[in-house]
């Protein structure tokens, strides 16, 4: 498909637009949600990170007629057979707050050996031309004992990624996390795509 001028992304989540604006080159105009007049909750009913991505994509591409992409992030920890996984976002409940998220989390680590996790992200680009095309990036790590920082969102303050220097994604500033994160894997992979034609 032709390089787009602007781009909708599916949320108005302030984090993940701060997040992935940089990411995107000046001549890429990223549009939120509330840019294109959509303020209803997109539907988010399937049991895949890659299922939901491209639920809410297509969803915003049928109903308001513009090219959009959506990401589906899911936190899965070795311990807990990948839980919280595709359910992330509420896996302490529909409040999805995540400071009620990650004390859910530490409590069921409470005692474990094994703090291994990684993050991952699929993307899910839904084009005018009624094409979908999906990126993952992922980043491996462990889970600290209690959290630490104040940057970044989520489970941020607990994930240690392996990559990196010790520090949490919250105690580092958006551009050292922007180098390593699953969220801009993903989203390379999808400037790679728009790219290529």
């Amino acid at each position: 498909m032709p390089a787009p001028t602007q781009l909708c992304f599916a949320s108005n989540n302030a984090h993940k637009l701060d997040e992935i604006r940089p990411l995107l080159p000046p001549s890429l105009a990223l549009l939120s949600l509330a840019d294109i007049g959509c303020h209803e909750e997109l539907p988010e009913t399937q049991d895949t990170l890659e299922g939901n991505a491209r639920q809410k994509a297509e969803y915003v591409r049928q109903h308001y007629g513009v090219a959009c992409f959506a990401d589906d992030t899911g936190l899965e920890v070795t311990a807990l057979d990948g839980a919280p996984g595709v359910y992330s976002a509420r896996y302490a409940g529909p409040q999805r707050l995540a400071e009620d998220n990650v004390a859910k989390l530490l409590q069921e680590l409470a005692g474990s050996a094994d703090r291994s996790a990684r993050f991952r992200t699929v993307v899910a680009l839904a084009g005018a031309d009624g094409t979908v095309h999906e990126f993952a990036g992922e980043v491996a790590g462990h889970i600290a004992e209690h959290g630490r920082g104040t940057g970044g969102f989520g489970y941020d303050p607990v994930f240690v990624p392996a990559e990196g220097d010790g520090r949490t994604f919250a105690e580092m500033s958006g551009t050292e996390k922007n180098l390593i994160s699953h969220r801009a894997r993903a989203v390379a992979g999808l400037l790679t795509f728009l790219n290529e034609d």
